[in-house]
């Protein structure tokens, strides 16, 4: 046994310890509520540029293809219902009845509105005529199920068939309607 060499210990001490553990609670009280609301800003994003660009493909087509075209929510993809939480369907309307018949192809799909976010729509289908047109401006309103205004989006359709998605055009962190007035999802 060799005693001019001492074996070096390594490691921390109480005191190193608790400093690290107080700077670590401090971080994640600062910047978990962060985190939380970034999270739900992208999918809310994600979710409003799906919706957006189906609804902007069923214009297209409509004007391509000079036929009605059709946007609904549907639980089947054949049908369409008035619970804008499921999948959306995009099809042409051959023969201009309003439903998916069986010859007539879906153009465009999205999935289901993602768990606790709520998609309030038209008590109706958006309808595209052959021009671009459709006959009633919609609108289409996504909220986070915490109903905080900071987390409403919107998708409009005007009577022109311009699809317009909601900005925060006064940078008070809250969308704004068309006409100028913050979002609610109450």
């Amino acid at each position: 046994m060799n005693l001019s060499h001492p074996s070096k210990v390594t490691g921390l001490t109480l005191i190193e310890l608790m400093i690290t553990i107080a700077i670590m609670s401090i971080l994640v009280t600062a910047v978990g509520p962060m985190v939380r609301d970034i999270l739900i800003q992208n999918r809310l994003i994600g979710q409003i540029n799906e919706l957006s660009a189906v609804i902007q493909l069923a214009r297209h087509s409509a004007i391509n293809e000079q036929a009605t075209s059709i946007v609904c929510p549907s639980s089947d993809f054949a049908n369409c219902t008035l619970d804008w939480d499921l999948p959306k369907m995009a099809f042409l309307d051959l023969d201009n009845d309003g439903v998916r018949g069986v010859n007539e192809e879906i153009i465009a799909g999205t999935s289901r509105s993602i768990s606790h976010y709520n998609l309030t729509g038209p008590a109706g289908v958006i309808s595209f005529q052959g021009n671009g047109v459709v006959a009633t401006p919609s609108t289409l309103r996504l909220c986070h199920d915490s109903n905080e205004p900071q987390f409403a989006r919107a998708v409009t359709v005007s009577l022109q068939g311009r699809v317009r998605v909601s900005q925060d055009t006064n940078n008070d962190g809250i969308h704004e309607t068309n006409a100028g007035d913050n979002l609610s999802c109450l």
